[in-house]
């Protein structure tokens, strides 16, 4: 099974996605009446998801904290200019990178993909079953030096490879929901997605089946 095959995933919003919306809207009507205190609802909303991602292009919790707060200031202080164009998630999101990719351009740390968040997610189960090694402590000891090999094939990657690779993989967002937050077609998206898949599996075709 290719890499690409076994973590696909469809195009098409979900009913659940589509309430998750609406009530969002409302929400922020509410805040955009006046009722500031409506935010807090947001924030114990996406908190975690917003960290998540933030965590997987910084590798540093400390740094994921901050920054997920940055977000969050960022969005209530602009949340006038919100004008339901996209979802609120989507909009949410577009925040938190681009405050990320500012703050990894400003400093140039070196970063780390997560394999481990990519199997703790369930986004990776073709992956796993591709590994060579079929014992417990045998994949224990294969996933600890995959983890370091993917770690340094991720670096290869440029900044909007690795970006589309986060949003996908970790936070299991949508090609389409990944086009609205970088701003680029659902094409370039998924162009960016078969590549970078395409050479990280390359680059671990050592422990692939």
């Amino acid at each position: 099974m290719s890499l690409t095959k076994a973590i696909a995933k469809s195009l098409v919003s979900s009913p659940e996605r589509q309430k998750e919306a609406d009530e969002d809207l409302a929400i922020v009507g509410k805040i955009q009446n006046g009722d500031v205190d409506a935010f807090d609802a947001l924030i114990l909303k996406y908190r975690e998801r917003v960290y998540s991602v933030i965590y997987n292009l910084t590798s540093n919790r400390e740094d994921a904290s901050d920054l997920t707060q940055e977000t969050f200031i960022k969005a209530f202080q602009s949340i006038n200019r919100f004008k339901g164009k996209s979802s609120f998630f989507t909009w949410l999101y577009r925040i938190a990178l681009n405050t990320s990719l500012t703050y990894l351009r400003k400093n140039k740390l070196r970063r780390f993909f997560s394999f481990e968040k990519m199997v703790d997610e369930d986004h990776s189960e073709g992956f796993i079953e591709n590994m060579t090694a079929d014992s417990d402590s045998d994949k224990a000891a294969l996933m600890s030096e995959l983890q370091e090999k993917l770690n340094d094939a991720f670096q290869k990657l440029s900044v909007k490879h690795r970006t589309v690779i986060t949003l996908f993989e970790i936070d299991g967002l949508s090609h389409k929901e990944i086009a609205e937050i970088v701003g680029a077609s659902v094409g370039t998206v998924r162009s960016r997605l078969h590549y970078a898949k395409q050479f990280l599996q390359g680059e671990l075709k050592d422990y692939l089946r």
